[in-house]
């Protein structure tokens, strides 16, 4: 099973962008996502460094929100 984290776009240069998710910031790769219209404020589920989809902030939030509750369950 693979585990992408939804993050935000803070910035872009080339293929490679700073995301942040709970205050921790990450460059992420931008290769897979070449035909996609990223802007800064936009989300991606981001996989072992690599940006893999485009996300809505609903949906982006709403994963995180599932990752607190597993978390604060202790799972």
């Amino acid at each position: 099973m693979c585990l992408a984290i939804p993050m935000e776009i803070k910035s872009i240069d080339g293929f490679v962008c700073r995301c942040e998710a709970r205050g921790i910031e990450r460059d992420v790769s931008l290769f897979m996502l070449q035909g996609e219209d990223l802007v800064p404020g936009d989300h991606v589920l981001v996989h072992v460094g690599y940006a893999i989809q485009k996300v809505s902030t609903e949906e982006a939030e709403e994963s995180l929100k599932l990752f607190d509750d597993i978390i604060a369950a202790g799972a």
